[in-house]
């Protein structure tokens, strides 16, 4: 990867991840009792400092909104001229042409409605509707910058306004004459909602509003251990929060706290590097690995943050058991768990009651490392999500007993919260296969899957090659039995040896296991031969490549050789052209030697295993020799100069590497024949 081609220290990927941390840390000061309405009070004696006001709550505020919002009625402006207007007009239009229509008498009654209808006001019909479905009976009515009063059931519209002028017509008056006067060109709306006003009247006695229902008095008692939180204390202690998460303390009091929010959680942060470079220094210098961990730390401390800073949800829905479940799934169980406590601390520095919340994420972990013991099935991690489950669940309700000692305090709805947390939790599987294709790890169960004999790739080598196929099954059986005996990685070493000859399948008979009586080699010549053999590798790399096996697989593939010599055909070559000079790369395989304890392994268990079918007796000393030649052989090539094995370490996989090819080529006992009867 990538990652570690760039030369930048450690250390600097644990400094950048406490900034992200740090940036992401709720800002504002943190109140240091936590408290539940009906739950007991667990501190001391608590005393008013100084008064202090009893703050509404937010349903009383709301309430106290809505009732002042209702009392506001809305302003509208009358617009005088538009009376006058009308006025101007009719008098207008008599002294032109109505006059020979009608009367004077006429001409007075319309002019004195108008003004009538004027003065009450003449409304759009929508905002009189509207007034009427939101029950305001009075408006007021802003002329000339003085309001006053009025009742909506005053208030006309065009059509109610010459409506009223028809039907309120004196007798001496005939109404189809009055109706023929086009009355309607001198009515329009004189009267219109002022929406600027009305808001800033609202919002005025919005402000007038009193945040605080009651004060309690300097050095009033407030609550004593043991007392229960009813509804006032629990105002009270809120109000005490909300001021003291209120006061400002200025840029010296914010940069006071993120100093300290910043040093605590690098000390926490420290302390995971510390562990790794002390006791897991080939993962500490694994550049791809420590960002891997630093962001199962950073993605667990981002979202705690947004959950408690936002309020999204309850903080026991967020999987945090996933950290050390993927962590034991690529690595191991002593890393998992440590991890994980880094993680619950820096996140309990957030969250509400942090000492329950350690006590079952601490738990939780655990549960996690003894039912993960070793995960080779699916069906380990929904065994392990339901035991997470029941370890909540118990430790919930223990915590419970011990802290109320009456279960109808316990909230049934933590068990809601918990089960939402199982139904992440099997996720987990999916998380793992995505983790593996971004990082490039490979976990057991992928192993254990690839180690099938019925995956497309292997069952073409047991039908192509079938010699190859069976020298392939019992370097596994000989590499996993010494794996498990120097404390190596068993089943990353079975998986590796069933594949790491599958480049034999390009050209199968030019290897001996294959051969049925033809020997192609007999037609080349020695460094030819040579290059067929080798080329093995590369193949092996491509169809790996091909039907993509992960990077730890094709490492077996790449080293099982090392930088060795094709042997067989080197010292041929050598005996019969002593005196010409040799090319050593046309004998070499390309490549690496192996870096790992399985892979040094699997070199050792390929070497012996092919060498073993050629001894002419099977006796424990001929065996013996056989081990000792072959892997000192290596040794003393160089062969096994990266890889972390000890003296120790190479001793014991000769003695597995005997007892099993003793067990492997034992001599069987001959049944005797049934003798006829005379």
């Amino acid at each position: 990867m990538k990652l570690n081609k760039l030369r930048i220290p450690p250390v600097f990927y644990f400094i950048f991840t406490t900034l992200l941390i740090s940036y992401f840390f709720p800002r504002e000061g943190k109140f240091k009792y936590q408290f539940n309405e009906g739950k007991p009070w667990r501190y001391g004696l608590l005393t008013a400092a100084g008064d202090l006001p009893i703050y509404k709550t937010d349903e009383e505020m709301e309430a106290a909104k809505d009732s002042v919002l209702h009392t506001v009625q809305p302003y509208f402006r009358l617009d005088a001229k538009i009376e006058a207007d009308a006025i101007e007009k009719l008098r207008e239009n008599y002294r032109e042409s109505l006059h020979q229509k009608v009367t004077a008498s006429y001409m007075r009654y319309i002019e004195n409605s108008l003004t009538r209808l004027y003065d009450k006001g003449i409304v759009a019909p929508e905002e009189l509707q509207k007034l009427k479905a939101e029950k305001y009976g009075k408006i007021n009515l802003v002329e000339n910058n003085i309001a006053k009063p009025a009742y909506t059931a005053d208030l006309y519209t065009v059509k109610s306004a010459y409506e009223f002028i028809i039907d309120n017509c004196p007798p001496y008056l005939d109404k189809n004459t009055l109706k023929s006067c086009d009355i309607n060109n001198y009515l329009t709306e004189n009267v219109f909602y002022d929406a600027d006003m009305t808001r800033k009247i609202k919002e005025e006695r919005l402000k007038n509003i009193p945040l605080a229902s009651g004060m309690v008095q300097a050095g009033e008692r407030i609550v004593d251990r043991g007392e229960i939180v009813d509804t006032h204390i629990y105002n009270v202690l809120r109000s005490m929060k909300i001021l003291y998460e209120s006061k400002a303390g200025g840029k010296q009091r914010d940069g006071l706290m993120m100093a300290g929010q910043a040093v605590l959680v690098f000390s926490i942060i420290a302390c995971f590097g510390l562990y790794l470079w002390s006791f897991r220094p080939r993962l500490y210098k694994n550049r791809r690995t420590v960002v891997f961990m630093l962001l199962c730390i950073l993605g667990s401390c981002v979202l705690t943050e947004l959950v408690v800073a936002y309020g999204l949800f309850n903080i026991y829905i967020l999987p945090y058991a996933i950290v050390p479940i993927v962590i034991r799934t690529f690595f191991d169980s002593r890393t998992a768990l440590f991890t994980l406590l880094c993680t619950v601390l820096i996140c309990s520095l957030m969250v509400p009651f942090p000492h329950e919340f350690l006590v079952l994420q601490i738990v939780a972990g655990m549960v996690v490392m003894f039912s993960l013991k070793e995960l080779s099935q699916r069906s380990q991690l929904i065994r392990c999500a339901f035991l997470i489950f029941m370890a909540y669940a118990v430790m919930y309700v223990a915590l419970a007993m011990y802290q109320d000692a009456d279960f109808s305090k316990i909230n049934w709805n933590m068990f809601l919260y918990f089960g939402i947390n199982f139904i992440l939790l099997m996720f987990t599987y999916v998380l793992i296969y995505m983790l593996e294709k971004v990082f490039g790890y490979v976990s057991s169960i992928t192993l254990v899957e690839l180690s099938n004999i019925n995956t497309p790739v292997l069952k073409k080598l047991s039908e192509t090659c079938p010699g190859t196929f069976q020298h392939s099954l019992q370097v596994s059986i000989l590499a996993s039995e010494a794996a498990n005996r120097i404390g190596a990685n068993a089943q990353l070493v079975r998986t590796g040896a069933l594949y790491h000859d599958i480049g034999k399948m390009s050209n199968p008979v030019f290897f001996t296991e294959n051969q049925a009586g033809v020997n192609p080699h007999e037609k080349l010549s020695y460094d030819q031969s040579a290059q067929v053999i080798i080329n093995h590798v590369n193949e092996g790399v491509k169809i790996a490549e091909k039907c993509g096996l992960p990077k730890a697989i094709t490492n077996f593939i790449t080293t099982h050789h090392g930088k060795g010599k094709a042997k067989y055909f080197y010292n041929s070559f050598k005996n019969a052209f002593p005196d010409r000079e040799i090319d050593e790369a046309a004998f070499t395989y390309p490549g690496p030697n192996p870096f790992s304890k399985e892979t040094a392994i699997l070199m050792m268990a390929d070497a012996v295993e092919a060498a073993s079918r050629s001894l002419k007796e099977y006796t424990e000393e001929n065996i013996q020799l056989l081990v000792n030649k072959i892997i000192d052989s290596q040794v003393a090539d160089g062969l096994m100069r990266n890889t972390p094995l000890t003296f120790r370490d190479v001793e014991l996989v000769k003695e597995v590497f005997v007892e099993k090819l003793k067990t492997m080529y034992h001599t069987r006992v001959s049944y005797p024949d049934l003798k006829k009867p005379e």
